[in-house]
């Protein structure tokens, strides 16, 4: 057991590696965004936005694969059971593996439910199309790599992801200067970018695990992975996530569609100002990816102090760092605009919602650090609830805001994320709280 004044310094040094890497992410979007907005038409950023949309349905939806194996491997390694760690692995292989062949089986059917359901212009339609029908050959890399990502953090290692994600999106962008600026590659150079990038990572990724946590397999057989009560608590937990997730990238995905019903132009627009809140939840994911490790390991423990002493911390490094975003954002907002695009027309008219933005590095900072609370607690049931009513309410506000055009599409957005916070606050004494929380 740790002693309570640790709690910060292992915050710090699970967050502080998270952070850095993270900010790599909303860099890869923004470089895809500045490229695709400096070309000769805004149907390209239009096309990177909705077909970037797409993966996130995809991916995002398969994130229990990293999310699930972070809390079960956290909570084997605070009971110190170490092989069950490495079995935790080959079970989300497996599971990734089998799911990346059937995505690759029915993509074209994927692709055509999703242009269905996203009304886009038929130019910006076509160029997302090539850019879907290469980018999704990268799903088994992906996949993978949310397995080994969870097994890392659940072990209490943030190094080898934040070492994972640096190399895999500066691949990225390297490649994506060369494809784009270099051979004259348009929507197809981003996506091949992506694709090479995603088997890079995974090749490193096996490395790293063999290099120095080869010992977790030794012990492993096939029946002892596929073990019945196991495999049905990782797909019960796995099952409430995915549909948390499908949940927020259906908001999310409503968002880019209703945007588009708008115009090409505030679908360029919104595209550009969700970069400014990638920045913001990845930079607050840091410490929700702290807490989901430490969570995880003081349930596991069966130490309640130090899991409550958790908790709080991260509420405070969070807000504020939050703050710190907020003010960044204040001062610097109309300026970070240029950065992604040299279009004159987008820059004036995406400085009236600018303040949606700037008010999210506060209002989101509760629903990000509860997520990643009751993942490491595989509180799944309670995410899966919570999100059930932020997505109604969300949804609601999209139909009486929509009449007040692009800030009722903003101000419904942000319902979302404070009814995720108010909700999973309330439910916290429950699912966290209660001695049978540790069951």
């Amino acid at each position: 057991m740790h002693n309570p004044e640790n709690i910060n310094k292992q915050i710090a040094n699970l967050a502080i590696p998270n952070i850095i890497s993270n900010f790599s992410v909303p860099l890869l979007g923004a470089v895809d965004t500045a490229l695709m907005g400096r070309l000769e038409s805004e149907h390209y950023l239009g096309a990177v936005g909705i077909g970037g949309i797409i993966f996130s349905f995809i991916y995002w939806g398969f994130g229990f694969l990293r999310m699930a194996t972070t809390g079960l491997t956290a909570q084997a390694f605070g009971e110190k059971d170490i092989p069950e760690c490495g079995r935790l692995l080959l079970r989300a292989i497996c599971i990734g593996i089998t799911s990346s062949l059937l995505l690759l089986c029915f993509q074209w059917q994927i692709a055509d439910i999703s242009f269905h359901l996203i009304d886009a212009s038929p130019e910006v339609e076509n160029l997302a199309r090539t850019y879907f029908y290469i980018r999704i050959s990268a799903a088994p890399a992906t996949l993978c790599l949310h397995a080994f990502h969870g097994v890392f953090l659940g072990l209490q290692n943030a190094h080898y992801p934040m070492s994972l994600t640096l190399v895999v999106n500066l691949v990225n962008i390297v490649l994506n200067l060369i494809f784009v600026q270099t051979l004259g590659m348009k929507v197809e150079g981003v996506a091949l970018a992506t694709v090479i990038a995603q088997y890079i990572g995974l090749f490193l990724a096996i490395l790293l695990f063999f290099g120095r946590y080869r010992n977790i397999l030794t012990t492993w057989n096939l029946r002892e992975v596929l073990v019945f009560s196991k495999l049905k608590r990782f797909l019960s937990i796995s099952g409430d996530i995915f549909i948390r997730t499908c949940c927020l990238v259906f908001s999310h995905a409503v968002f880019t569609a209703k945007s588009a019903t708008l115009s090409d132009t505030f679908l360029a627009i919104n595209t550009i100002l969700l970069q400014f809140i990638s920045i913001l939840s990845y930079a607050i994911d840091g410490f929700a990816f702290a807490a989901e490790s430490l969570i995880g390991k003081y349930k596991g423990a069966q130490d309640m102090r130090n899991l409550k002493r958790t908790i709080g911390q991260a509420f405070l490094w969070a807000f504020l760092f939050g703050g710190v975003i907020m003010s960044v954002f204040v001062v610097v907002g109309e300026r970070l605009l240029h950065l992604f695009t040299n279009q004159m027309h987008l820059i004036e008219g995406a400085k009236p919602y600018l303040f949606w933005v700037t008010i999210a590095p506060v209002i989101n900072v509760a629903a990000y650090i509860w997520d990643g609370i009751y993942l490491g607690a595989t509180a799944s049931k309670a995410l899966r609830n919570s999100v059930f009513i932020s997505t109604a309410l969300f949804l609601g506000s999209i139909y009486l805001l929509m009449p007040l055009g692009n800030h009722g599409l903003w101000g419904a957005l942000t319902l979302l994320l404070v009814a995720r916070g108010v909700s999973l606050t309330v439910l916290a004494p429950k699912y966290l709280f209660k001695p049978d929380a540790f069951q």
